[in-house]
């Protein structure tokens, strides 16, 4: 029994001594950078810009991937849309065709690196301003410690300020330029936050057709349901 009395006496200690310095640390928040850059009106300004710039090279470039994909798709054997290892196989066996792909993936690079150029120019004007408006949200909301999402098991929706950078970066960066330097050449960082961006953009258009193909699918249970409803 005293040995039992003795055990819940140390679990109480070990609370007791735990629980303060937990307390401590009550300022934390979350937040993802990529999607702070990703949702300010900068961002999507440049965006739009360059897609109306560049609509010419944009077609050429839908032409091209179509071209690509008709030459894939004569190994696409059971049609699902993709080339299992026995398919790729038989692709690179073919050489002629091998060579065309080659050269329309030539292609496709070429007519994107000056898309892709002026996006990450734009990206990192934003970058520039990034520091500064995240130290601005710690001052507001007196903030001890920010981590990304992916390393937190759980949070309220209340601990993500990502939306209060966005905030900060509309302030600070309203506008950016998209006409490249001559000569110039990205930073690192620049390149990592436009490939995240880029991650970030594509899911939510996934996202967004999905929520569209779910809706429709559901659209024809609807006049089902009318006789029912007038009776």
């Amino acid at each position: 029994m005293k040995l039992a009395f003795a055990k819940a006496a140390l679990a109480a200690t070990a609370i007791a001594v735990a629980f303060p310095a937990a307390a401590q640390v009550t300022s934390i928040a979350i937040a993802e950078p990529s999607i702070a850059v990703a949702g300010s009106q900068a961002l999507q300004a440049a965006y739009t810009q360059i897609g109306t710039a560049n609509q010419a090279a944009r077609t050429q470039l839908e032409q091209v991937q179509q071209q690509r994909a008709t030459l894939l798709r004569q190994f696409d054997t059971d049609g699902n849309g993709e080339l299992s290892e026995a398919e790729q196989t038989a692709a690179q066996a073919n050489t002629a065709v091998l060579q065309q792909i080659q050269g329309l993936d030539q292609q496709i690079q070429q007519i994107q690196q000056p898309i892709t150029m002026q996006r990450i120019y734009a990206i990192e004007q934003i970058l520039m301003q990034y520091n500064a408006s995240l130290q601005q949200v710690i001052s507001q909301k007196n903030l001890q410690l920010i981590l990304t999402p992916s390393a937190v098991i759980y949070a309220v929706d209340a601990a993500d300020v990502t939306q209060d950078i966005t905030t900060a970066l509309n302030a600070k960066v309203p506008t950016v330029n998209t006409t490249v330097p001559a000569n110039w050449q990205p930073q690192r960082a620049a390149v990592q936050m436009y490939q995240e961006v880029q991650e970030v953009l594509v899911a939510a258009q996934q996202q967004a057709a999905a929520q569209q193909q779910a809706g429709g699918a559901a659209a024809p249970a609807a006049p089902a349901q009318q006789p029912v409803q007038g009776r």
